[in-house]
């Protein structure tokens, strides 16, 4: 068993992974100013409420898309596990064949997801993540990483919308019961929920066309399960992706 971390701008998501299975899935939210104790005092807490001793972890692995949240991160895992802890990033083996401008470029959680699409599922792939911002993914048919887009998430779009238009407040995200909304709460719900699952089927329309090709499309990520639901396009939702395809990458670089 392993201990996988992902450092997004918003949640840390914590897993232990078994032979390629989840045994569960947590967030942490995501404080630049946290020490490497506390976050170990974090980390310690979740794998104490899934009665999972350090005896019984091999190894862990992170992947952080937030530089000054890593190392703490890193140095916090240390504490527990009393190993070396990988990152992703320069030096470690992935497997993926990356066709940008600059591969270094390269977030590490695209990288991750990518890995883990093309080992689960049928190539060519477009894999949406959605946290903090919405990231997609373009995997061809030989399995290369040839690009992607960026855009922002719809927690994003909705705190810009409330900031900038004093007479609306704050809102869950959640759909009303009709996308016709009879009221501004109704409206703003129904707006953000179906201009995303919009956004999401356009996409996968214009992406396959410059492929060539039907795609599989892959969805995950913190919002990715309000969303998908009311894409009329079809999505494979897979919360857990970002996590096997951590495992998938230690086990490449296992010692």
């Amino acid at each position: 068993m392993i201990l996988a971390i992902d450092i997004g701008n918003t949640n840390i998501v914590i897993g232990c992974i078994q032979k390629g299975a989840c045994i569960f899935v947590e967030r942490l939210s995501t404080v630049h100013t946290k020490t490497e104790l506390e976050y170990a005092i974090d980390i310690k807490n979740v794998l104490d409420l899934y009665h999972i001793r350090k005896d019984q972890l091999e190894g862990g692995i992170i992947s952080s898309v937030v530089p000054q949240v890593t190392r703490s991160a890193k140095l916090a895992v240390e504490k527990i596990l009393k190993k070396e802890v990988l990152v992703v990033g320069a030096g470690i083996k992935t497997g993926l064949n990356i066709r940008i401008d600059n591969p270094a470029q390269l977030g590490s959680d695209l990288v991750v997801d990518s890995v883990a699409g093309i080992a689960e599922y049928p190539v060519p792939l477009l894999i949406f993540d959605m946290g903090t911002a919405n990231t997609v993914c373009v995997i061809d048919r030989n399995k290369n990483y040839v690009g992607g887009m960026i855009y922002p998430g719809i927690g994003v779009s909705l705190d810009s919308l409330t900031a900038h238009a004093s007479q609306l407040g704050g809102i869950s995200l959640e759909a009303p019961e009709h996308m016709i909304g009879k009221n501004t709460t109704e409206c703003m719900k129904s707006g953000v929920i179906y201009s995303a699952a919009a956004a999401m089927d356009g996409i996968i329309d214009r992406l396959e066309e410059e492929l060539g090709e039907t795609a599989t499309v892959i969805a995950t990520g913190g919002l990715a399960k309000r969303i998908v639901p009311y894409c009329r396009r079809k999505v494979v939702l897979d919360d857990n992706l970002l996590l096997k395809g951590l495992y998938i990458i230690y086990q490449k670089n296992r010692k």
